[in-house]
């Protein structure tokens, strides 16, 4: 966690320090200014945009508050052309500058999860569950990194609910949460369709499986699954919640790059479906830059697969709308990997962002379509 030590300039009379930098994927400023109670958010965004890391010692909230102040400062990036990917690559933009700059402001932190801001929250069991060790003496901490983990340990203690399994899962920080579920729908009609043309006891990989939930439907189902996360949370997390839902023994999760060892009756993947850049651990669960990932994936599949087996994608096809993507990417790589498409399945997505809005960006997630294609090996020609 810990990644390098920012100097800290001593209260009056007192000596500088080198305090440890404590974030799992922000980087370190190389100094730090102290900060409080009376610090104006004007000052302090400008600073923090010179690269100047802000340790803010006085009231917790008052942080808080300097935080969201500085935010509403922030001026978003303009396109350079006004068309669709490019507002929606500004849009980006503006969140990537929010991240590094925000992410400047620091409070105490240590020893152990707690800090000695006045008011501040029992930290030890989100941060705890969020980064496991704690520092052994005093460090500083991105607010915006303690406030995800405190939000991630409420999604964990809630859980998200699904209907679909007729329960919750409970994802872990740094997982991405199955909370736009129609993919989830979509995923149970298909395979509720399609049930009759599996045998009992199927083999199922499930490709960056997260929280599991497409696991935990293929289990229920029947199957034998092998889940995949490269992300050791993200196992510790569908293991977990396998467990929850009474199918551990049929749910096998590994840490692993992409599609596991082996060959399968079926193989499923939810990848990344927008080819931008991440900017942060949950991101790599949306974002794929270049749609690198999504190309290797099928291109891996026809290795993967039974002589008789199926591989389900499941895409949002809002990178077509927005121009990121050519239409037919999908169809394209699917072809060229010697697999071919036997049905498309598609579903409206629910989530608020897909509701019309005033914006071209909003206007296109209004139209986005969330799909399942159906591949199998193609048929010998000739």
């Amino acid at each position: 966690m810990a990644q390098a030590l920012v100097l800290l300039p001593g209260e009056a009379g007192q000596g500088a320090a080198h305090l440890p930098w404590w974030s799992s994927s922000l980087p370190a400023p190389a100094r730090a200014a102290r900060v409080g109670d009376d610090t104006r958010a004007a000052v302090a965004l400008g600073r923090a945009r010179a690269g100047e890391g802000l340790a803010f010692f006085g009231d917790w909230h008052g942080a808080r508050q300097l935080l969201a102040a500085m935010g509403r400062r922030l001026d978003p990036a303009r396109p350079r052309r006004p068309g669709l990917a490019e507002l929606f690559l500004a849009e980006r933009e503006t969140r990537r500058t929010e991240r590094e700059v925000l992410s400047r402001l620091a409070v105490p932190v240590g020893p152990g999860w707690r800090s000695p801001l006045r008011r501040a929250p029992a930290l030890e069991a989100p941060l705890g569950e969020a980064f496991g060790d704690a520092p052994t003496g005093p460090a500083l901490m991105p607010l915006r990194e303690i406030l995800g983990a405190i939000g991630a340990h409420e999604w964990r203690r809630r859980g998200v609910p699904v209907p679909a399994l007729g329960g919750r899962v409970h994802p872990y920080y740094g997982v991405f949460a199955p909370v736009r579920g129609e993919y989830v729908e979509l995923f149970q009609k298909v395979l509720l369709a399609r049930r009759p043309a599996f045998p009992d006891g199927f083999l199922a990989f499930d490709v960056g499986t997260g929280t599991g939930v497409l696991a935990l439907l293929l289990a229920r189902q029947g199957a034998r699954v092998v889940g995949t996360d490269q992300d050791p949370r993200a196992v510790l997390c569908a293991r977990d919640n396998a467990a929850r839902f009474g199918v551990e023994r049929q749910v096998e999760v590994l840490e692993a790059d992409l599609v596991p060892d082996g060959r399968a009756r079926l193989v499923v993947a939810n990848p990344p479906w927008i080819p931008a850049e991440a900017h942060g651990p949950l991101d790599r669960a949306v974002y794929d830059p270049g749609g690198e990932l999504l190309a290797r994936l099928v291109r891996g599949l026809p290795g993967h697969l039974e002589e008789d087996g199926e591989a389900w994608l499941v895409l949002s096809d809002l990178a077509e709308l927005l121009g990121l993507r050519p239409e037919g990417t999908v169809l394209a790589l699917a072809e060229a990997a010697g697999l071919e498409v036997a049905s498309v399945h598609e579903e409206r997505p629910l989530h608020p962002r897909a509701r019309e809005g005033g914006d071209p960006i909003a206007r296109a997630r209004s139209r986005e379509r969330t799909r399942l294609y159906v591949l199998r090996p193609s048929a010998p020609r000739g």
